[in-house]
């Protein structure tokens, strides 16, 4: 078992608006990619047992080498869950030669109702050793900011 890192949010928009943008292909392809980085999804099957991949590129690769290239970052996902409004189930494996980065990790996308919309908990477990703890949650902390500008509008 790895480790798991969290974050979390609250995103002024109800749990349905949230469900979309995490279901849809554009809205995934805009928020999902963290600070200094930008994405393109490669292929997209919104249902369990489909999933997507993502190409992740540094937009300045200087001193953040990528897993899968020298600027880049290529991640399967795979769709383990969609409960509407409830939470979205990924499993995630880097496309990547280095072991450090081998295995799936699972991210759960926990959506909760809130007076002031819905409190996004993402769960990361079983994160490859060799992504760095303060890296991911900075990173994680930042595409939950993408998202909460992208439902919030």
């Amino acid at each position: 078992m790895g480790r798991t890192d969290r974050a979390s949010r609250t995103v002024a928009a109800s749990p349905a608006a949230v469900y979309r943008a995490l279901t849809d292909r554009d809205a995934v392809e805009s928020w999902l990619p963290p600070d200094g980085m930008r994405g393109r999804v490669e292929h997209w099957d919104p249902r369990p047992g489909g999933g997507f991949r993502m190409e992740l590129t540094y937009l300045d690769p200087t001193g953040a080498p990528g897993k899968s290239g020298d600027a880049t970052d290529v991640v399967e996902v795979g769709f383990a869950e969609l409960v509407p409004d409830e939470r979205v189930v990924h499993r995630a494996e880097f496309v990547a030669d280095d072991p450090s980065f081998a295995g799936t990790m699972t991210m759960t996308w926990q959506l909760t109702p809130t007076a002031a919309g819905t409190q996004v908990t993402v769960t990361a477990d079983d994160v490859p050793p060799g992504i760095d703890q303060q890296d991911h949650e900075v990173g994680i902390a930042s595409s939950l900011a993408h998202l909460a500008a992208a439902v919030e509008g």
